[in-house]
């Protein structure tokens, strides 16, 4: 496989070996609120309520990174239809944690919120709906997980922006990986992170923040 990186940095030269929702086992409920959960996801696949969302490889990742970490307080840029946040609901529920998501489209929220509902997880989000570069500067806490999925070419700013409030040994997932370059040469330059790339669905950088 050709290496991502030349003398002048990180190129976006990513080769995949896709996965289909076909050719992946499905994924099996422990309890019941992971059931219903699933079932608003697949609802939502099948009324095409799906843009700028992440695939279902994707989501699956999100929930394992956010379980698996014992994450309790998370932190989404670009909530769209919720399908992102309800992954991460799958985690939280266990972990009794918080999703904070920011979304700029009032209409996308109004659904995501739908979605959180159906699922029987609002308790578990808050939907914050207007630009997130301005409203991310309320955040405080520590927080264990960023998720970017906005606006490619503000990826920087949100780095810059919730990079701080991260706990050291908490983790920046950035999706859409080739259309952010620049974001890419940064946190592989930087000595303080450690980045590695889950390339399977739609391109997802994982970055540790590191101890």
């Amino acid at each position: 496989m050709a290496s991502p990186y030349t003398s002048s940095g990180w190129q976006p030269r990513l080769r995949r070996n896709p996965v289909t929702r076909d050719e992946q086992t499905p994924p099996q409920p422990r309890t019941a609120s992971e059931k219903l959960i699933l079932s608003v996801l697949e609802e939502a696949v099948q009324a095409d309520e799906v843009w700028a969302n992440v695939p279902e490889i994707d989501g699956r990742m999100l929930r394992l990174l956010a379980e698996s970490t014992g994450a309790r307080n998370i932190v989404e840029i670009g909530t769209s239809t919720g399908l992102s946040g309800l992954w991460f609901c799958m985690a939280l529920d266990r972990t009794r944690g918080h999703l904070t998501t920011f979304e700029l489209d009032p209409r996308r929220a109004a659904i995501a919120q739908e979605h959180f509902r159906k699922a029987g997880v609002e308790k578990l989000v808050t939907i914050v709906q207007g630009d997130a570069h301005q409203n991310v500067k309320q955040l405080k806490l520590p927080i264990d997980i960023v998720f970017l999925d906005a606006d490619k070419d503000g990826y920087l700013d949100y780095l810059t922006k919730l990079l701080p409030l991260v706990r050291p040994g908490g983790l920046i997932l950035a999706h859409n990986v080739e259309m952010v370059p620049e974001y890419m040469k940064t946190v592989t330059a930087r000595p303080d992170l450690e980045t590695i790339i889950y390339a399977q669905g739609g391109g997802l950088a994982v970055t540790l923040k590191k101890r």
